[in-house]
């Protein structure tokens, strides 16, 4: 199947290709575990079928954005984390896609951990922009998630198309799940949370 986007985004060699080496063994099969086991949970027009990490389409405007969207991607900074595992899903929208990063830290830091990113995501103001490219961010209210939660979304266009990003991030005891929600023809908050939701159990 093409990366039909250039746009929706791509997948990457596999499940958190090019993380860590130093990661805990164990850990990083319970993780690759739970997003086995809990993929069936995902909302209705969602694929059960885990694809490799994703890729983002677009070149991250600044650091702030690099650091959060690497960590959807797989690649989240390395302090303190001890396993991450990351996957993509299909959904049944126009170019309708989640990627999920689960990332377990230290005990007891997942914590600030959540909270650096989540000073990242306030930071990354601007997603991408370029020739045909627009996509600014803005936070995005929704219900706290797990023990805390940061949300976001940027709406635009992204090489010329429509482009829908939503983005949540949430920690469940010494674990944080980084979820990206994105679409051509728009994708809701409440699906999104339903999608973080279904990792966080």
């Amino acid at each position: 199947m093409a990366c039909a986007a250039a746009v929706a985004g791509c997948a990457s060699a596999g499940p958190g290709a090019g993380g860590q080496t130093r990661e805990n063994r164990e850990d990083k099969v319970r993780l690759r575990t739970t997003l086995q086991r809990q993929a069936p949970s995902l909302p209705d027009g969602f694929s059960d079928k885990p694809l490799p990490a994703w890729r983002p389409p677009f070149t991250p405007d600044s650091r702030a954005c690099r650091i959060v969207l690497q960590t959807a991607a797989g690649h989240a900074p390395p302090r303190a984390l001890k396993a991450q595992a990351a996957a993509t899903y299909q959904g049944d929208l126009l170019g309708e896609l989640v990627a999920v990063n689960i990332v377990a830290y230290e005990p007891g830091q997942a914590g600030w951990r959540l909270r650096e990113l989540g000073k990242s995501l306030r930071e990354c103001t601007r997603l991408a922009a370029g020739p045909g490219t627009r996509l600014r961010m803005r936070p995005l209210h929704m219900e706290r998630l797990g023990d805390d939660s940061v949300a976001a979304s940027a709406r635009g266009r992204l090489n010329g198309y429509p482009y829908a990003f939503n983005l949540v991030l949430a920690r469940s005891g010494d674990t944080v799940v980084s979820v990206v929600h994105t679409g051509l023809a728009g994708v809701e908050a409440r699906r999104t949370r339903d999608l973080a939701l279904a990792f966080l159990q």
